[in-house]
């Protein structure tokens, strides 16, 4: 746990109490705060009580009182409109902050110079992450990992001059981090996502940014127009130090891939200097890993590692749940977890990876747009498998290009995918669940609609299961 005692001695409201909330919670306590702890939701905080936390009704709360809201970063901050807490903080002066920012306040306390690279990015954030801190860790390095990935941020621990904390953040907590200065920033790439909460994309867009304009050395994706510009932006200024990141293309300076070789050029005039190849790592397939193998080897670099350490982190990554993840076997069909695909550019990348005979398990609760941008990809598709609420949608986009089925409910799909696929004649054909939609049709999150793609899996006759990488 990081004590959270840059607080000491003063209140703090804290709403929400999901696992970040109640390690807000304890860290604050810990830190000599005193937390007033609330949750809209009735069974939340009977947990939390039976946990043995104490509550307090923030309705009922003199606001003036308090130094900050600490807001979990599924509360609405500012659309569709402001939570209610917020509007009370607001309207006392209050700042609202998230449980990211008392860690950085942590560290700008306690050890400014201990290294913290923050991760964002629409798609690729957390295998980049997961990535990152697995060369790292494999190099003998101490790393901590979490933030939107696995561990709320305090519970990790304390910030020291050894220990690099590898972070990933959504655009939630961003908005939530005022003061947010990472050692390495890190910008994959930016897509239409999260407008509901967020207004427009161009706000979106504004809050990724902020990973990278505090950071001391900015690694910045340059295959996307708008992380490009951000590129642009930043070029020739001494902080941050921008490091472009191309996987197609080039650039003048920072790091490229030719073919699956990834490698730095420190300046014009130098010769590139290699950090790795993903060739051949089945847990690293399809362009878009080699975009997050480009910035976890550029970030590990950075960090001091060589391109022995960085090669022999690449090739023995076990990949990541729910993304691309290689669940078995069955006869030389693949079945692949891509479960994290919530929305068509993520389904992008998953269709892309393979050259042909894929049987698609897509739908649930639909993203702007459909899936009519993956068009493209029509012709790899031998049969779609459509669920949820999106089905007869997806069905009228696929109709006259690809063969589909309505299947409605995942265990379905599976079963039907498992019977076709095993007439394929292909080399490898996949059955590839990449929903590209949200889950909360079927499902509470994207996590617990892949375990039940893996168990379903599980349960057909003669299937050669892979072992999982790491919850």
């Amino acid at each position: 746990m990081i004590p959270a005692t840059t607080f000491a001695g003063r209140k703090v409201a804290v709403f929400g109490l999901g696992r970040s909330g109640r390690a807000a919670y304890a860290a604050l306590l810990a830190g000599g705060a005193i937390a007033a702890t609330w949750d809209d939701g009735e069974k939340a905080r009977n947990a939390f009580v039976e946990g043995g936390g104490a509550l307090t009704n923030l309705e009922d709360a003199d606001w003036s009182e308090f130094a900050a809201l600490v807001l979990a970063p599924g509360v609405p901050l500012t659309h569709p409109e402001p939570h209610w807490t917020v509007e009370r903080a607001r309207a006392a002066g209050v700042p609202v902050i998230g449980d990211v920012e008392l860690f950085a306040r942590e560290r700008e306390a306690r050890c400014p110079t201990a290294p913290f690279v923050a991760i964002t990015g629409t798609n690729g954030k957390s295998t980049t992450t997961a990535l990152l801190a697995h060369i790292l860790h494999s190099a003998g390095r101490d790393v901590d990992m979490g933030g939107n990935i696995g561990v709320p941020i305090l519970e990790l621990a304390p910030p020291a001059e050894n220990r690099v904390h590898v972070i990933e953040l959504s655009s939630y907590q961003i908005d939530l981090m005022p003061t947010l200065r990472p050692t390495i920033g890190a910008l994959l790439n930016i897509s239409p996502d999260h407008i509901d909460r967020h207004g427009t994309f161009e706000r979106y867009a504004d809050i990724k940014e902020r990973v990278v304009a505090g950071a001391e050395v900015a690694l910045v994706g340059i295959d996307d127009a708008v992380t490009a510009a951000v590129a642009n932006r930043y070029a020739g200024e001494r902080q941050p130090r921008c490091l472009p990141v191309a996987t197609e293309g080039h650039a003048e300076t920072g790091v490229a891939c030719t073919g699956t070789t990834i490698a730095l050029r420190s300046t014009i005039d130098s010769e590139p200097e290699p950090l790795g190849d993903v060739a051949g790592i089945p847990t690293l397939r399809g362009r878009h890993n080699l975009q997050n193998a480009a910035f976890a080897a550029a970030a590990a670099h950075q960090i001091g590692l060589d391109r022995g350490a960085i090669q022999r982190g690449l090739e023995t990554f076990p990949g990541l749940r729910h993304r691309m993840e290689n669940v078995g076997h069955l006869g030389r069909a693949l079945f692949v977890n891509d479960s994290k695909a919530t929305n068509a550019d993520s389904a992008d990348k998953a269709l892309s990876s393979f050259d042909g005979d894929i049987y698609w398990i897509a739908g649930g609760r639909q993203k702007e747009g459909g899936i009519e941008p993956l068009r493209p990809w029509f012709s790899r598709i031998a049969k779609a498998y459509l669920v949820g609420e999106c089905a007869d949608a997806f069905a009228a986009t696929l109709s006259g290009a690809v063969a589909h089925e309505v299947c409605g409910t995942l265990d379905r799909a599976i079963e039907a995918a498992a019977r076709d696929v095993a007439r394929s004649d292909a080399a490898q054909p996949v059955v590839l669940l990449s929903p590209a939609c949200a889950s909360f049709d079927q499902f509470p999150s994207f996590e617990v609609r892949g375990d039940a793609f893996y168990a379903a899996v599980a349960r057909l006759p003669d299937i050669a299961l892979n072992t999982r990488a790491p919850a």
